[in-house]
Order: structure tokens, then C-alpha cells, then sequence
């Protein structure tokens, strides 16, 4: 079996991801830790659905049960993890969640101790662990060598101080209405201080979870109540969260989502402008409008491009030395200020583009026009290789005919295909998505 996908292992709670599957790849995880260990604790935080208790504990018995100190720092956004892991000095850090995920799903996701997601070989060593049963039996503590855990909840003063250190010093937000959209999740305490602390006037949408409603018609993935919030109290932005707070989607003071690609092509214009942009460009995804490309060449600025994931835009980040990159999806790197995506750390960036520029965000965050783009998500049966599909082959040689550029890829953590294209004439591309998702929708729902 498969445990890790794109981002940690995840799945539906209580079936896949079980009590007893959370315990085991907990050992697993920690058996391999402790062969780097300096300082036998291991972090643990969630975010806010209910399923999180079960594999908290579980987690927390699997660590305990093979010698480590456990510290639970309860409800906190995935990149404060990966930032209190280090600065903890923790061997470790785990984050309980399932991102943008509805609550029915859960996930583990894992950094080092100095705060980075894992890679892939160190991802496989887990996997292999996990399916050594003599290994996991062997490696169990007795007598005084049993872990123990503790909860800290004061943690969260840590990050909002590195919160507003990624924020220019001189600059303020006073005079600024925004409105924050915190999914029901991670964020809902953190978000709200840290804009306040800065000077902001915070309208604050969804912020009560109930352990069922994170991500539920709001955050990044749901955001009419956002857009329709920026215009009802006349706001300069509107920021959307998703569940675990590694995403961040903008609204503009019209009301109107910025596309993520503008919103790094801005990004990254301004810090080159300042001085700070690191390594001659910026990394995102395949995923990402070709326009943006041509709007960094336009700057004398490289795009350099990683699979589908934070986790391999960061890995080219760390080979070109570059400081700044993202996914059109929201996922946002500033690395000078966070081990990974960080929505607040992004929206202050953001911030602190609009007042330095003293532009409102449509001017500030369009800097180009997109080309037409389109990406669709099918709901799917099996995920056969794409090679396997009938007729498809054909059907992507005419789409490089007619220059229209196509991703085509499985979803890492549901049974869903993406279907990306990409064209400068519209009618082209609409039609061909149609012929993609009769032929695709017809092969892997039989």
C-alpha cells in the first residue's frame, strides 16, 4: 500500500486514515528520526476538524510507544509548524491535516527539524519502515525509555512575532480595511491578531469552526462571501485562507479574485524592485499561464518550472538559490520568511506591495494580462495510466498542432483528473476541453 502522495499521507478519516494506520506510520516516522536525533522531541499541531483528536492520540501513542517526547501545540496554521519545529529545536514536526480538503478527510504531513518538508527518498525510507513489522516491534520502548507528551499552548506568541518581522518595519497598516476569510480553520485566532497588531481594521469571516465546517462554502476554494464582504464594507482586500493556512487567494477592492499568477508575477516584480528577489526569477508550476513567463522575460527575469506541489517548487528554489515562488493555486513561498507556502506570511508581502506603491490592489496585483486558460477537475473511477487511455494519444497531438499547450495529470490525494489547456484563441480551447472531458470521462468511469 501506498502511504504519502503529494502532501503527506491523507485520506478519508477513520477509514483509510485510521487510528491504527496514524500509530504505525507515527512509529515508522520516528524510528527514522531517531537516527538523526539531537533533541527526542517531535512537534505535533492540527488544524481544526474533529477527526484530529483521534490521530493526535494516535500519533502521540505511536512516538511515545518508541522512546520520544511529544509537545501537541494544538490548532495552528502548517507553515507555524514547520517554523516552531525549528525554532524549538524539535527533531521533527507533524501537521494533522487535509489542507483545502472537506472534513471528511485527514492528513499527515512531516518536516525535519529545520522546518522542510520531506523528500521523496526520505518519504520511501518511512514507507519501508512502516512495512517492517519486526522493525516496529523491535524498535518499541520499555521501562523508563517510554516517551512522554506534554500540550503548550503559548506557542502562537512565536509565530505572530515572525509573522510581523516579514512585514517592513517602517511601514504600517493603519488607515486599511481588510477583510479575512480564515476557512474555519488554523488561522481563525493568528490571522485576525497579526493584521490587528499591524493596524488593520479586520472584518473576519468564518471563524468558528465546529470540527465540521472547515472549508465549507468559504476560504480560498468558496469565495463569494469574501468578494461580496470587500464591497459591502468597502474594504481595501479581501484575503482567503484555506484550512491549514498554506494558501492564500486575494480580492481585489471590486470585489474580484486576483488570479494567482498575477498575484506572483506582482510579487515578484516588487521584491526585484526592492533588491531582495534572490537567483534572477521566481519557481511555479507547470500549472502556471504562460503569460507569466513572458511577463518575468519581460523583466529580464527567469520562470523556472517544478512539478505540481510546493514541496518541488521549494526543491527548485533550494538548486537555483532562489527566494520567491508559488503554484497558481495559492501556495505562496517567500523562503526568506517561511519553510513553505504561508498564507499571512504572503498577504503581508501583498500588503506591503499596495502601500509602498500606493496603488490599490487591481492596479497593483495585474501587472499582466493572462492568456485564455482552462482547468477542469473530473470526477473519476480509476486512475489508469494515461498512456492507457484509448485514443488519447491522438487527441494531444492534435492539441501541439493547434498550440494549444495541455497538462494532463491525476489529483495526488482524490479520485479526481486535472485537465489544463492553454491557447490564445479561446473558441480553440473551449472546444477542445470539451472533446478532452467526453474522451476522458467516457474511459475512466466504465
Amino acid at each position: 500500500m501506498k502511504l504519502f502522495g503529494t502532501d503527506g499521507v491523507r485520506g478519508e478519516a477513520g477509514s483509510f486514515l485510521s487510528a491504527q494506520l496514524a500509530m504505525k506510520v507515527a512509529m515508522a516516522a520516528g524510528i527514522y528520526f531517531k537516527k538523526h536525533s539531537t533533541s527526542n522531541k517531535i512537534l505535533i499541531g492540527k488544524d481544526t476538524r474533529r477527526s484530529g483528536y483521534m490521530i493526535e492520540n494516535a500519533i502521540v501513542s505511536g512516538l511515545t510507544a518508541i522512546g520520544y517526547d511529544v509537545i501537541e501545540v494544538g490548532p495552528m496554521p502548517t507553515p507555524a509548524i514547520a517554523f516552531i519545529t525549528e525554532n524549538m529545536r524539535c527533531d521533527a514536526g507533524i501537521m494533522i491535516s487535509a489542507s483545502h480538503n472537506s472534513y471528511e478527510d485527514n492528513g499527515i504531513k512531516f518536516f525535519d527539524g529545520n522546518g522542510d518538508k520531506l523528500s521523496c527518498s526520505v518519504e520511501q525510507e518511512i514507507e519501508s519502515i512502516y512495512q517492517n513489522d519486526e522493525l516496529l516491534l523491535d524498535a518499541q520502548a520499555t521501562e523508563k525509555n517510554i516517551g512522554k507528551a506534554k500540550r503548550i499552548d503559548d506557542v502562537i506568541g512565536r509565530y505572530i512575532v515572525q509573522l510581523k518581522n516579514s512585514f517592513p518595519r517602517e511601514l504600517s497598516l493603519q488607515g486599511m480595511r481588510i477583510v479575512l476569510d480564515t476557512a474555519n480553520g488554523a488561522a481563525y485566532k493568528v490571522g485576525p491578531t497579526v493584521l490587528e497588531e499591524l493596524g488593520a481594521d479586520v472584518i473576519v469571516l468564518h471563524d468558528k469552526p465546529d470540527g465540521f465546517n472547515i472549508n465549507e462554502g468559504c476560504g480560498a476554494l468558496h469565495t463569494k462571501d469574501l468578494c461580496d464582504s470587500v464591497i459591502k464594507f468597502r474594504a481595501d482586500l479581501g484575503i482567503a485562507l484555506d484550512g491549514d493556512a498554506d494558501r492564500l487567494v486575494v480580492v481585489d477592492e471590486t470585489g474580484e479574485v486576483i488570479d494567482g499568477d498575477q498575484l506572483l508575477g506582482a510579487l515578484a516584480s516588487y521584491m526585484n524592485d526592492k533588491g531582495t528577489l534572490k537567483g534572477g526569477g521566481m519557481v511555479s508550476t507547470v500549472m502556471s499561464n504562460q503569460a507569466l513567463e513572458d511577463y518575468m522575460s519581460s523583466k529580464g527575469l527567469k520562470l523556472f518550472r517544478s512539478d505540481v506541489g510546493d514541496k518541488n517548487v521549494l526543491e527548485i528554489m533550494k538548486k537555483e538559490n532562489i527566494n520567491f515562488g508559488g503554484e497558481q493555486s495559492g501556495h505562496v513561498i517567500v523562503s526568506d520568511f517561511a519553510k513553505t507556502g504561508d498564507g499571512l506570511v504572503s498577504a503581508l508581502q501583498v500588503l506591503a506591495l499596495m502601500i509602498t506603491t500606493k496603488q490599490s490592489a487591481s492596479k497593483a496585483l495585474r501587472p499582466f494580462k493572462l492568456y485564455p486558460q482552462k482547468l477542469v477537475n473530473i470526477n473519476i473511477k480509476v486512475k489508469k495510466p494515461l498512456d492507457k487511455i484509448t485514443g488519447l494519444e491522438e487527441k494531444l497531438k492534435d492539441l501541439d498542432e493547434k498550440h494549444v499547450r495541455h497538462l494532463i495529470r491525476y489529483s495526488g490525494t482524490e479520485n479526481k483528473l486535472r485537465i489544463l489547456l492553454e491557447c490564445k484563441d479561446s473558441k480553440i480551447m473551449n472546444t477542445k476541453m470539451d472533446e478532452m472531458i467526453e474522451l476522458l470521462q467516457k474511459d475512466l468511469n466504465a
